[in-house]
């Protein structure tokens, strides 16, 4: 238990104040999880005080259309996080309760085993250990495990190892605990061991080398895209379209028109004009580049030549796509993706083409 009353005098001393420590509210506690997948807490904190503003319980959610739920998200990224959380939402609002177990919590969309855990451990004191990046690295020096964390054997003995330092009255903060050492002292390259509640028991300073775990993983090599963005203006705003709701990146978020020419050095096949006109509708007339930006999403590295453009076109769309001209303030109620705003950016200073045939303000053809 020596262990654990220092891992937990530490917290008590040094954890970071932040929004979602002050509450009990399993709803906030939630947000914060997902919204922290990926994402750094710098990043996270205004997206999630914006949010509770708008949607201060989880009912106030369910009844969001998720349109207004992917805008509040623009800007966080993994767009799949947001819709997953409003379906969720709309479960725990019909069922009248919010799942108070790490059983009932995994049965709700886009929950699993580690947010399941830390929200039934913050928020309701169960005694379930979590396993995130952060606690992987902690526990893997810890036992000088080099063994890749994932794997079901390397994961059943750090989940030992976490369980075994949780305390049977505050789990919920144990887990805290050990996420923020992983997050303030344990870090990947030059830890703090010096600082750290763990250092008397870690083998892997005793070792000496605490930064040989655990053992790096193998990362997927970066995809190199080269992609036209397509900028068509007129008096009343910027031409997006939105994506299907059944895309598999970024669905139902609002795009600038584009194409692939390049994949991996790998030119594309297809005239940019007609697989733009393929794609979007219209007759599309490109004019000269001006202007371009680079842009990383998952494990894709896109370089974007930026082009003004021409449409002809009546406002029709391809099945389960919209579209409209929207000026800034339009397109701050939009589920944008980043890359937009640098690619308008990018045209900043340049002149205005106005599209040879403008749309209506928005046109759809949901499925």
């Amino acid at each position: 238990m020596r262990r654990v009353e220092a891992l937990l005098t530490w917290f008590d001393q040094h954890r970071r104040d932040l929004p979602w420590r002050r509450t009990s509210d399993p709803y906030k506690i939630w947000l914060s999880e997902v919204m922290l997948q990926q994402t750094r807490v710098e990043t996270v904190l205004p997206f999630y005080n914006r949010f509770l503003e708008r949607f201060p319980t989880v009912e106030d959610l369910a009844r969001a259309e998720v349109e207004e739920v992917l805008a509040l998200w623009s800007g966080l990224g993994y767009y799949r996080r947001a819709r997953q959380l409003h379906a969720a939402a709309r479960k725990i609002a019909e069922a009248g309760s919010f799942p108070s177990t790490v059983e009932g919590l995994r049965a709700l969309p886009g929950i699993g085993a580690y947010t399941a855990a830390a929200v039934a451990s913050i928020a309701f004191g169960v005694a379930a250990p979590v396993m995130d990046g952060n606690v992987e690295r902690v526990l893997s020096r810890v036992l000088a495990q080099a063994d890749d964390a994932k794997s079901g054997e390397a994961r059943g003995r750090l989940l030992a190892a976490a369980a075994g330092l949780l305390d049977p009255v505050r789990p919920g903060d144990s887990n805290q605990a050990l996420m923020e050492l992983g997050a303030t002292l344990c870090s990947p390259r030059r830890p703090k061991c010096l600082l750290c509640p763990l250092r008397p028991g870690c083998r892997a300073v005793r070792e000496g080398d605490p930064e040989s775990y655990p053992a790096p993983r193998v990362k997927r090599d970066a995809e190199r895209h080269r992609l036209l963005v397509a900028v068509v203006e007129e008096d009343s705003g910027v031409l997006l379209f939105r994506r299907p709701d059944d895309s598999t990146l970024l669905a139902g978020t609002w795009e600038l028109p584009w194409m692939t020419r390049e994949r991996d050095g790998v030119p594309e096949p297809g005239d940019p004009q007609a697989v733009l006109a393929e794609r979007y509708g219209g007759r599309w007339t490109l004019g000269p580049r001006v202007g371009g930006v680079r842009h990383g999403i998952t494990y894709r590295d896109l370089e974007i030549d930026v082009h003004r453009a021409e449409l002809a076109w009546g406002g029709e769309v391809r099945e389960g796509m919209a579209a409209g001209f929207f000026d800034e303030a339009g397109r701050a109620s939009l589920p944008l993706s980043s890359l937009v705003g640098k690619v308008l950016a990018a045209l900043s200073g340049t002149a205005s083409t106005p599209a040879a045939a403008p749309a209506r303000r928005s046109r759809s053809r949901r499925r």
